[in-house]
């Protein structure tokens, strides 16, 4: 498989007809063919982008005894998670060492008393970010940075729709109160070598409709999986965002569309300057969302190869699975 990933301009969607009809081509294009873009006219600016990761930076830099008292409570999945204590590939029932990554991670920063927020359900999905007191520029810049880059993902949902044939808001009630999830990943230097098979992030793929990344070049990266055993490395300049779909989106276009399987790998045992960070947002419908196969991208020869299922409860499982939330 060719999994040339395309540098995509969407701020010409915008313009004229003809703008828009030529990036709707360009992303279904991508969409369908390798699940993995490369997007730039966004308009979040580069240093909002950098500052964010700065901010991040600075609270992974913290003592880890420090980083630990922001550890999520059991049933919870906001806040620090450290080296070891997920493995991504186990959201896919796949048997590998756990990641050698560590992350931290809020959610909504603009809930209302809105009883989709409040009621017992709302409080499970909505629930309060944790800031941590040594480093205040992440309560100061995540909250716009979560923002901008939520705006990006409703404005890729209504390409995703013009690309699909379906009315530009099509997916707007749909992801109106979203649950997505911004989180930065810390891949530290390794001061020995991983076990058979470990990787910074095991192979796995996204769990909602989209994912962006904003992502610091080093050793060891962000791979897309080609088919076999063929991973190819992925690129991006800095102000750009790398966007793959997820398993949601893979759903709802009954497979017209690909989730693509993807990994961090490790860096080579003689590679120096290996420690990188990304930033992430999970873009996650609302909870209660239904996911069903699209009638456009059904048909009696493709008839529906999924049964219905929520945002919610598809979410909930894969975190399950992969170590993020525990029990209580």
């Amino acid at each position: 498989m060719n999994t040339r990933i395309p540098v995509i301009d969407i701020g010409p969607f915008d313009g004229g007809e003809g703008d828009r009809r030529q990036v709707t081509q360009a992303v279904e294009r991508a969409c369908r063919d390798l699940g993995f873009l490369v997007v730039v006219g966004h308009g979040v600016p580069l240093q909002l982008i950098d500052r964010g990761h700065a901010a991040a930076r600075a609270f992974f830099d913290l003592e880890l005894e420090t980083k630990r008292r922001y550890e999520p409570a059991p049933g919870t999945f906001l806040g620090y998670r450290g080296i070891g204590s997920e493995g991504l590939s186990y959201s896919r029932d796949d048997e590998a060492p756990v990641d050698l990554k560590e992350s931290f991670t809020i959610g909504r920063t603009d809930t209302s008393d809105d009883p989709y927020f409040t009621s017992p359900q709302g409080r499970m999905w909505f629930q309060p970010n944790v800031w941590p007191a040594e480093v205040a520029a992440l309560r100061e810049l995540w909250p716009a940075l979560y923002r901008a880059l939520d705006g990006v993902s409703v404005r890729l949902m209504r390409i995703f729709a013009a690309a699909l044939g379906l009315p530009l808001h099509f997916f707007d009630d749909k992801i109106d109160k979203s649950v997505s999830a911004l989180r930065a990943l810390n891949y530290p230097e390794l001061t020995r070598a991983p076990l058979p098979g470990q990787l910074r992030a095991g192979t796995h793929t996204d769990y909602g409709s989209l994912t962006l990344v904003s992502m610091q070049d080093a050793p060891g990266g962000l791979e897309v999986h080609r088919g076999g055993d063929e991973w190819e490395a992925v690129t991006a300049p800095p102000s750009a965002f790398v966007v793959n779909l997820g398993d949601l989106m893979e759903q709802w276009t009954n497979d017209t569309w690909r989730s693509t399987l993807h990994r961090v790998a490790a860096p080579p045992p003689d590679a120096t300057g290996t420690r990188r960070q990304s930033l992430v947002f999970f873009h996650q419908p609302n909870y209660d969302a239904e996911i069903v196969p699209l009638p456009a991208c059904c048909s009696p020869d493709r008839p529906p190869r999924y049964a219905r299922t929520t945002s919610g409860e598809h979410f909930i499982m894969k975190l399950t699975k992969a170590g993020t939330v525990t029990s209580s």
